[in-house]
């Protein structure tokens, strides 16, 4: 069973009214116990929101607005030890410039390379 989490609106564990790594790692034996083998995890890489976390700035950079790179560590050591998989769609941050062209007319030559 795949589950998805945006996380960004699963659990706020620091009070800031975003949710966060620590809350979706605070969950993890109730996805277990819901019988999740995959958690599906949306962007957490640093971005301008723009795209919903899908436009990132930077691979290597938590955003701040999740945690850090040291909850990512907790993230994926507690999913092994439960022996669950993270899974974790990637668009990479080059395209960017792509997707800014194929919205920007309907006549453009990338308008077809996104849906």
């Amino acid at each position: 069973t795949v589950y998805q989490v945006y996380p960004s609106s699963f659990l706020d564990v620091n009070g800031d009214g975003t949710g966060d790594l620590a809350g979706i790692i605070a969950k993890f034996d109730y996805l277990k116990d819901l019988g999740v083998d995959v958690i599906w995890l949306s962007p957490i890489y640093r971005s301008p929101l723009a795209d919903m976390g899908y436009d990132m700035q930077a691979l290597i950079d938590i955003d701040s607005r999740y945690g850090t790179l040291e909850d990512w560590g907790r993230l994926l050591d507690g999913a092994h030890a439960r022996e669950r998989n993270l899974m974790y769609v990637l668009f990479e941050p080059h395209t960017h410039a792509w997707f800014t062209a194929s919205k920007s007319s309907k006549n453009d030559p990338k308008r077809d390379w996104y849906i």
